[in-house]
């Protein structure tokens, strides 16, 4: 229970069905010690840490704080670090659901002797064929499917996600109806939960002292390797950036690649950010256990991404992804889901294009 309407109405539609509830609010991050230049936001500040305790208390139900900022700090924290530091562009909240909460609740789970861990989260489960298989919700615009692929059939065979059959205007409806006006009206947070200002270059300045005059001043170069300017640094950059590059070629250019070795930065036009397709590793499957070479899937490549008809391959402990027709800002770091329909099939990081 972060606070938020999503985490309060799940809770409270379960409770109000006989299951008996028990709230986990989860401290991640002080966002306070990290030198940011705004107030916490999100699930990490002790307003929402109160609004989830009292309708636990109104309703009768149990409610603790879970404090997991250590693992937070050294899986999250640092592989955000790790990832910009080497080029790529990570995804936080994957990690997080990934390797964090759902292992975290899952051991509370277990201590209180609970047999299933329930989420705000748009998105269904369903039981097929042996398998645990994650769906989009019907709620097509606020589906969360993407940042869960990492989910194992361990985490899935006990995830309940009451809100999967629910349009948002109907869990806003549903908050009102059960005496929380305010709630209902809520704000949604889509900042990273640590970098509540937005401003992913300050936090990276803050977690590596000298980082900024490190990597100051390297070479912008196009394709053929000419250099036409200078950069900022190349962790402050990010595949198909456009905004912020400080630099007039008289056309529009994007960040095409980012080469950490040299602190190069290689700028293109919109046609060069095109790739045909790329392998994606750390591959995790949800509905079936194998990918069968020449399978046909919808592929996303990032959150907001409508996704793309494309073709896998099994390319040892990768999977090899042909698009059938190109796709612009393919960020090595970055998730790629495969569906199928609404169901996913699997998903992995992105490695490189082809």
């Amino acid at each position: 229970m972060s606070g938020g309407i999503d985490s309060t109405v799940a809770a409270l539609m379960l409770h109000d069905q006989g299951y008996e509830v028990i709230g986990i609010t989860m401290k991640t991050w002080d966002y306070a010690t990290a030198g940011g230049g705004k107030k916490e936001t999100g699930c990490c500040n002790l307003d929402s840490f109160n609004d989830a305790r009292q309708a636990a208390v109104e309703h009768g139900f149990p409610h603790y704080i879970l404090d997991i900022r250590e693992e937070f700090g050294d899986h999250v924290i640092n592989n955000f670090v790790e990832e910009y530091m080497a080029g790529r562009t990570p995804n936080p909240c994957v990690l997080c659901n990934t390797h964090i909460k759902w292992s975290a609740l899952l051991k509370r789970a277990d201590a209180l002797d609970c047999e299933f861990i329930a989420t705000g989260h748009y998105v269904k489960v369903r039981e097929e064929n042996s398998r645990f298989v994650l769906s989009k919700a019907r709620d097509l615009t606020k589906d969360q499917s993407y940042v869960l692929w990492g989910l194992g059939q361990d985490c899935l065979s006990r995830s309940i996600y009451p809100l999967g059959d629910y349009l948002k205007t109907e869990v806003r409806q549903l908050a009102l109806d059960m005496g929380y006006p305010e709630l209902s009206k809520k704000a949604e947070s889509y900042e990273i939960c640590f970098v509540p200002d937005n401003d992913y270059r300050g936090f990276l300045k803050r977690q590596v002292p000298g980082l900024e005059a490190e990597v100051d001043g390297g070479n912008y170069v196009l394709a053929d390797g000419k250099i036409i300017g200078r950069h900022k640094g190349y962790p402050f950059y990010t595949i198909g950036q456009r905004k912020g590059l400080d630099i007039a070629l008289g056309r529009p250019m994007f960040v095409t690649k980012i080469m950490p070795e040299t602190n190069t930065v290689v700028l293109g036009e919109i046609d060069e950010l095109k790739e045909s397709g790329m392998y994606v590793g750390g591959i995790n499957m949800i509905k079936y256990d194998a990918i069968p070479d020449g399978m046909e899937a919808v592929t996303k490549i990032r959150y907001k991404d409508a996704g793309t008809e494309s073709v896998l391959y099994n390319d040892g402990d990768r999977v090899r992804v042909h698009f059938d027709h190109a796709v612009n800002s393919i960020a090595p770091g970055q998730s790629a889901v495969f569906y199928e329909g609404d169901d996913v099939i699997g998903g992995g990081i992105i490695r490189t294009g082809l």
